[in-house]
């Protein structure tokens, strides 16, 4: 009996698979009917037409997103009521086309469709499901295979690696790549070492788990640090994940539980370690140094004062109700109303404040977007607009502030009430009436004014009909307006009618039914206006309107100005400088797209040498921007908002500054630092042995420390070590604040004096030196010092402890600089100047080189561009860019040899040299002509154009074939249009990027290689 049970319990299961239907009822009923046989009960269903289920929103997300890998189910298993395509069994698929078809069976009868078209439907279906399951056939494997072209799997330059998707894995990849981004924390993985003990059999759980994932994330990071590859496969670490979430493959994890566990893991595997390292002593964990912080909770309960210091890692937020990120902090930073509770006897408080006593390097929120939905019996997320700044000032949470925050809060609660009664007395008059519709009063006055102002213009709606009726008396005139009571005379025929029937229809229009027609008043305005309104009272009521509007509008502004100025001191409550010394910046936002129980993640990471946002899609990794981030991230636009924050204390650089070295980098660049000697201009030189000393250190110091070899090479960091060297006296002596501004004078003036020099093209110092270009344009004294300033700052100048201690006390005298003190705006302004200025370098140095080498095609856009970036330059002084002579000159030489070039081709008469002549006039010389005619000042490039005209003029009249004469009669108009519109042109070429050395020799080469005769003029 219970094999039988089983057997019909299964054969049910299989009938609800198949057919959709969940009736209990229905199911053993046509079982009962079939004997048995499920094609049979299937064909008893669908013939009773079993309505199929409608899917809900999560079966959506599982089903109709699944050829898309990255978009994965949640927290449930995919609905039943749905065939397996998967498989190969035929059966499953003929169900399926016998279900489609039976449901459109009814249409096909009453739309009168033929037997030979509904075979022509099924065979269309049939192909397309094979095809889709074709498609669902694939194995997470198939999905993700690697390309088969090596270049589309080879990282490009120093591109962030991405991680591939190894089914369902995107929130792993979200977490990693954000955490793996924080240099600090980067270091901390490579660097581990596991416990000695580790050989022996592990002691626990944790051990056994914790330590071998530990290696795994080891080996990832250094994969992301070092492959050639675009993406690298997270497998290994995945596969040790699933044990202990204990979820299947098709189950997405979420990010704050992932993260949760993550960061346990590793302060297990860490805390291992230190407690080996640390033998009788407490051990010192990174991880919870790095991660966790802690606040102090100041309550009541029950009448009792209490406080008690606890620790947290990621703090929750709730999202719903509120409208950014400080509006969820402070209603987190107090559990529940602190209210009196007055009663006879006794009074009492009760709930609690927090204040953080100590914040982490590496501050993480948890925006809580779910919530349960009580009558639906299911999670839903919330896809409320939350709002969030760049960079979080934490002062106002601190507990350092607790007083001056609470009297900053009751003064923010009291403004808050005042602005709620300004904007119900600013409603007052901005919806004005007592009825469902209401206006602004303002308008509702000026619409009485109108009113009263205007002036009756009467007409009798019987003699518009009249007057429109058509000629010729083919339609009945209607009868005079009749007195009450009276009926009018329709035995008469209206005059101008005939007789017959066709008058008796016309008579029969022309009758007045009291009771079906409206009576229409003799006389009514063609728009509203008043009857009766003499002079007097027109002008006292046009006064009394004027004068209420006038006021209205008043006290509409002067409330709107209110509301304006206390919304402006509000946000500004916490704007003074006191409460805004614990500056947090942007590290990282992990996105969610979805519903609650299905969806896709990505992260948004800042690039802090880049100085952009980088988007880290699975595999995918690719340039983003702030308002990507904030579409994507903020949320109330679509089903994507952020559901993690990470931001990094913004006085603690080391957290993400910085790069991974290799040691032959580092011994390279102390040989070639040994072997130069650091040759200065004018013969100045540091000692090799200074030399070796310096670098020896930095090589020694690389090892624990992260460092970019590319910016020691710099003439700007040259010069900066310099200077320390020759402050090292005064180091010794004072210490390192004075040593600092002793080594500030030397570099300025070894900077000042180069920038007074005459040098030649090829030795332009302002290519090497910043500063030298700055000081030749004659910018602000500020602009000037902060940048120096910030080279002195510079995180590579760690490699000795008196570079280390100078460098320490630039970065104190930078965070001194207030916001007043230098334009910032300026400041950026006069750095983009001076990367415009690198940019028309680069662009003149490649079409110059191109020249030389004939390549007029390839290095015609290079000069344009150059010419373009340069002219922009000196529009804004003298010594800003190049000499615009010069690049003029090779411009205008490349287009008459392009067109000479062109011309010889369309004099050989063959077909494909006269196209290709042809087409090199008109995408290169005829678009670029209108850049020569726009300055009529240059007379050179006047000239210049009028040769290449003449040249292509000189064959009119010449014999030819007559194809020849059609193309130049059809190109002639062309060339010879004198608009100085451009009307099409290239995008710029993309430059390559050449280290400072690199581009100050490979320019000195070009213009060195420039005869006499080439150069027009010297220098700039």
């Amino acid at each position: 009996v219970t094999i039988e049970k089983c057997h019909q319990q299964t054969l049910l299961n299989q009938l609800r698979e198949v057919t959709g239907t969940t009736d209990v009822q229905l199911l053993q009923q046509a079982l009962q009917v079939s004997n048995g046989d499920l094609a049979e009960a299937v064909a008893f269903l669908t013939e009773k037409n079993a309505k199929v289920p409608q899917q809900d929103e999560a079966t959506y997300y599982q089903t109709a997103q699944i050829t898309n890998d990255r978009y994965i189910s949640v927290g449930s298993q995919a609905d039943t009521n749905v065939i397996d395509l998967t498989g190969d069994d035929k059966d499953d698929l003929q169900r399926a086309i016998a279900l489609s078809l039976e449901e459109s069976n009814r249409a096909f009868r009453e739309t009168g469709i033929t037997d030979e078209e509904q075979a022509i439907s099924r065979w269309v279906l049939e192909a397309s499901i094979a095809e889709n399951k074709a498609s669902l056939k694939r194995t997470h494997t198939e999905v993700w295979s690697d390309s088969p072209n090596p270049h589309d799997r080879k990282r490009q330059d120093n591109c962030p690696v991405g991680l591939k998707n190894v089914g369902n894995t995107c929130w792993f990849s979200a977490v990693i790549q954000s955490l793996f981004n924080l240099l600090e924390f980067q270091r901390l993985v490579l660097h581990y070492s596991p416990p000695a003990r580790m050989q022996d059999l592990p002691r626990n759980q944790k051990e056994h788990r914790n330590l071998p994932f530990m290696q795994e994330l080891r080996h990832l990071f250094s994969l992301l640090v070092g492959s050639k590859r675009k993406y690298v496969d997270p497998s290994s670490a995945v596969e040790i994940l699933k044990d202990a979430f204990k979820s299947s493959e098709s189950q997405q994890q979420d990010v704050s539980e992932f993260t949760h566990k993550l960061l346990d893991w590793l302060e297990d595997a860490f805390q291992i370690k230190a407690e080996e390292d640390r033998e009788g002593e407490k051990p010192k964990n990174p991880m919870v140094d790095l991660f966790y912080g802690r606040f102090l909770a100041v309550g009541v309960l029950e009448g009792k004062k209490f406080e008690n210091t606890e620790m947290f890692g990621q703090y929750p937020l709730q999202v719903n109700g509120f409208k950014d990120l400080h509006e969820c902090l402070e209603a987190a930073m107090i559990e529940g109303e602190i209210e009196s509770l007055h009663s006879a006897e006794n009074s009492a408080k009760s709930g609690q404040e927090h204040w953080f006593t100590e914040l982490p390097p590496v501050l993480t929120f948890e925006l809580s977007r779910f919530e349960f939905n009580q009558t639906l019996g299911r999670p839903e997320k919330i896809h409320n607009k939350l709002e969030f700044p760049s960079m979080l000032y934490m002062d106002r949470y601190m507990d350092r502030n607790r007083d001056i925050t609470r009297i900053k809060r009751e003064e923010i609660r009291r403004l808050k009430e005042h602005l709620t009664v300004l904007q119900q007395r600013l409603e007052r008059y901005l919806s004005y009436g007592s009825g469902p519709k209401r206006f602004p009063l303002a308008d509702v006055l000026q619409y009485a004014m109108e009113f009263a102002s205007s002036k009756p213009v009467c007409t009798s709606p019987v003699e518009d009909i009249n007057t429109t009726a058509p000629p010729g008396g083919t339609t009945a005139q209607l009868p005079p307006p009749a007195s009450t009571g009276e009926q009018p005379d329709t035995s008469v025929p209206a005059e101008g009618s005939g007789s017959g029937p066709q008058a008796q229809q016309q008579q029969r229009v022309s009758i007045h039914k009291p009771f079906t027609q409206s009576r229409v008043p003799p006389d009514l305005p063609m728009h509203p206006a008043p009857r009766h309104i003499t002079e007097e009272e027109l002008r006292v009521l046009e006064g009394c309107l004027h004068r209420w509007r006038s006021e209205v509008e008043n006290d509409t502004r002067d409330l709107q100005a209110s509301i304006s100025r206390i919304h402006r001191t509000i946000e500004l409550m916490y704007s003074d400088k006191s409460m805004m010394q614990v500056p947090y910046r942007l590290h990282a936002v992990l996105v969610h797209e979805g519903q609650a129980n299905a969806g896709h993640y990505w992260a948004y990471i800042f690039d802090p040498h880049q100085q952009r946002w980088m988007k880290y899609n699975d595999i995918s990794v690719t340039k983003s921007s702030w308002e990507e981030l904030v579409r994507d991230s903020f949320g109330g636009y679509r089903n994507a908002s952020a559901y993690c924050l990470m931001y990094i204390d913004d006085k603690k650089p080391f957290l993400i500054e910085g790069n991974l070295i290799c040691i032959c980098k580092v011994t390279h660049l102390l040989v070639s630092y040994e072997l130069t000697g650091l040759i200065y201009p004018h013969g100045h030189a540091l000692s090799v042995v200074l030399a070796r000393f310096l670098f020896r250190q930095a090589f020694f110091f690389s090892l624990s420390f992260c460092y970019d070899d590319e910016a020691m090479m710099t003439p700007n960091m040259q010069g900066v070590i310099m200077a320390i060297g020759k402050s090292r006296s005064v180091y010794d002596k004072c210490g390192p604040e004075a040593a600092f501004f002793k080594a500030l004078k030397v570099e300025y003036t070894r900077l000042l004096r180069l920038a007074q020099e005459d040098t030649p093209p090829e030795r332009d110092y302002r290519l090497q030196h910043i500063i030298v270009y700055f000081i030749h344009n004659q910018a602000p004294k500020k602009i000037v010092e902060r940048t120096l300033l910030t080279q002195f700052a510079d995180r590579n100048l760690g490699f000795d402890e008196r570079c280390k201690s100078i460098m320490k006390v630039a970065r104190a005298k930078l965070e001194l600089i207030m916001p007043d003190e230098v334009n910032m705006e300026e400041y950026e302004m006069w750095h983009q100047d001076y990367r415009k200025f690198r940019d028309a370098t680069v662009f003149l140095l490649i079409g110059l080189e191109l020249f030389l080498k004939k390549s007029y095609v390839e290095a015609l856009m290079y000069l344009i561009y150059a010419y373009q970036y340069n002219k922009e330059l000196l529009a804004k002084g003298p010594y800003r860019g190049h000499d615009e002579e010069l690049i003029a000159h090779y411009r205008r030489e490349c287009l008459l040899k392009l067109n000479e070039h062109a011309a010889v081709l369309f004099e050989t008469g063959e077909e494909i040299e006269v196209n290709t002549g042809l087409s090199i006039m008109n995408e290169l010389v005829v678009a670029c002509i209108p850049l020569l005619l726009v300055d009529e000042m240059e007379e050179k490039d006047m000239v210049a154009v009028e040769d290449m005209r003449n040249r292509w003029c000189s064959y009119l009249g010449q014999e030819m074939e007559p194809n020849l004469q059609e193309k130049l009669t059809d190109f002639l108009p062309k060339l010879l249009d004198c608009s100085t519109e451009i009307k099409s042109f290239h995008d710029p070429p993309k430059l390559p990027s050449y280290s400072t050395l690199e581009l100050c020799e490979r320019y000195g080469q070009v213009v060195t290689s420039l005869t006499p005769s080439r150069t027009p003029a010297d220098g700039r």
